[in-house]
């Protein structure tokens, strides 16, 4: 039986991976919470190999990041960025066309053909330019569109957080990759190094954040990625989540200073004016509600009178519909 290069470069990931994954349980040893969190139920063995991660990028990947940083000018980092990143393209629009979402699988797909030819072999960015959004995808997010439940939280040895849903996505992302077909191994082999290299200088700033914010790192990092993964589940299924629910009926307008103020107003005329307008509320004190300054001098609802003192000629050409003030009509309140 013949063994193609793919897999037995897998082969010896997986036996590496093996490797780490004992390793990191025999320094588990027993290790255990009393009350795990729900939804992370191995929270003592990821906690401990979440701490031997972190010691890993510590003394190890954080320090040749920053040396990447200070060898590699901006632009040829951006390059390298938009490098990688189209070569991404190529499994989410594989996941966007798995997931029968056929305009964004198309719209990767022109995203991959653009940059590759315009984009000198995607180091430029040319389809963002020409208005061709970048998506997010994985094999993990597939298997959640069809309804496979993630399973409990894991932290893998070098991979960092997880689920168990998204572990086994991984896998099939390392098939849809093409720096996986890249011959000689050594030369795939070096393109993922720089990739996590290139990844990890770009997230010094987070991780600077991070250290300074977070109390308890561990519960900061779970609960982010956990929170992230079920918003780009819940975009990819497109539920209304986001919309806006027209559920719940709009409030009534309150119609108390309205009926104060007519009241206020009618009964200003009357003997007992006086005593009514502060029942309710004195709105009467503020003639600008509204009312003419005919009737707010007067304090009544008489019509307009000529210059003899009779009452004005009010007759309504055909036709015109005058609408009557508020205060010609008995103030009413709604409950």
């Amino acid at each position: 039986m013949q063994t193609t290069p793919q897999g037995a470069r897998l082969g010896a990931c997986a036996v590496q991976f093996g490797k780490v994954a004992v390793a990191a349980a025999l320094l588990a040893g027993c290790s255990t919470v009393p009350t795990p969190t729900k939804g992370d139920p191995f929270e003592g063995l990821n906690r401990t190999i979440f701490t031997v991660n972190d010691k890993i990028d510590q003394y190890a990947l954080k320090p040749v990041a920053k040396g990447y940083v200070w060898a590699t000018p901006q632009p040829v980092r951006d390059s390298v960025t938009n490098f990688f990143s189209n070569i991404g393209d190529v499994y989410i629009a594989a996941n966007n066309l798995l997931q029968l979402r056929i305009a964004d699988g198309v719209s990767d797909v022109m995203r991959i053909v653009i940059n590759t030819v315009f984009g000198v072999g995607g180091l430029f960015d040319v389809a963002t330019l020409a208005k061709l959004p970048k998506h997010e995808n994985d094999l993990g997010l597939t298997l959640g569109h069809y309804g496979v439940p993630a399973g409990p939280y894991l932290v893998l040895p070098l991979f960092g957080p997880s689920t168990v849903r998204d572990a086994v996505g991984s896998l099939g992302n390392y098939y849809v990759n093409p720096i996986s077909y890249i011959d000689p191994p050594g030369l795939s082999w070096a393109l993922y190094g720089l990739n996590v290299v290139n990844t990890r200088a770009n997230l010094l700033g987070a991780s600077d954040v991070l250290e300074g914010a977070a109390l308890d790192k561990y519960s900061f990092v779970r609960n982010a990625y956990l929170q992230r993964r079920q918003y780009l589940l819940s975009n990819n299924r497109r539920t209304p989540q986001e919309l806006p629910s027209y559920d719940e009926e709009a409030p009534l307008p309150k119609y108390d200073e309205d009926a104060g103020a007519g009241a206020a107003a009618g009964t200003a005329g009357t003997p007992g004016a006086a005593q009514a307008a502060p029942a309710s509320g004195a709105v009467a004190a503020t003639p600008a509600q509204g009312a003419s300054a005919p009737e707010a001098a007067s304090g009544s609802a008489a019509g307009p009178t000529d210059t003899s003192g009779n009452p004005a000629n009010t007759q309504i050409p055909a036709g015109q519909l005058v609408p009557p003030t508020r205060f010609n009509f008995p103030s009413f309140r709604l409950h």
